[in-house]
């Protein structure tokens, strides 16, 4: 019964150590070069001017798994951590997003965007068993707390 128990201890120990560390999702380069505004409100977007936010729940950013690569048409947007936001100029068109997390295994998606000179706001976000992405024309809520995501290597 003891060794039963040392080894089932052992065994969840293992099993947290392995969740805990795989969560990590490297940062990509983007390609893509970002737009700065003096001042961020559904005013100064659209005709091209768009802004993608990570909006990850709690539960995604305390494991570590909320993280998101992101690609726009094969070519690098870079990762977006939670409570990260940039703003990217896109011209009319269709587009092909597509985005991975890793939750244990690698999570990737693909989502077709329209954009057109209403486009103000994308919402990307990890969930258990893929990526959501949501188009609208509003700032989430408590954007006070988000930060412009820094230029990673």
């Amino acid at each position: 019964m003891k060794i039963l128990k040392r080894n089932i201890i052992r065994l969840c120990f293992l099993a947290s150590i392995a969740s805990l560390s795989s969560c990590a999702l490297k940062s990509i380069p983007s390609e893509y070069s970002t737009v700065s505004l003096d001042k961020v409100d559904t005013s100064t977007l659209g005709n091209g001017k768009v802004l993608i936010y990570n909006g990850a729940g709690f539960l995604h950013a305390v494991d570590n798994t909320a993280r998101l690569n992101i690609w726009i048409n094969d070519k690098s947007l870079g990762q977006i951590r939670p409570k990260e936001y940039l703003i990217i100029d896109l011209p009319k068109g269709k587009y092909q997003f597509k985005v991975l997390h890793i939750d244990m295994v690698n999570m990737r998606s693909t989502h077709p965007v329209e954009i057109d000179e209403n486009t103000k706001v994308i919402n990307i976000e990890p969930t258990i068993t893929s990526n959501r992405l949501t188009i609208t024309d509003v700032l989430p809520q408590n954007f006070d707390k988000y930060v412009y995501r820094p230029d990673r290597k």
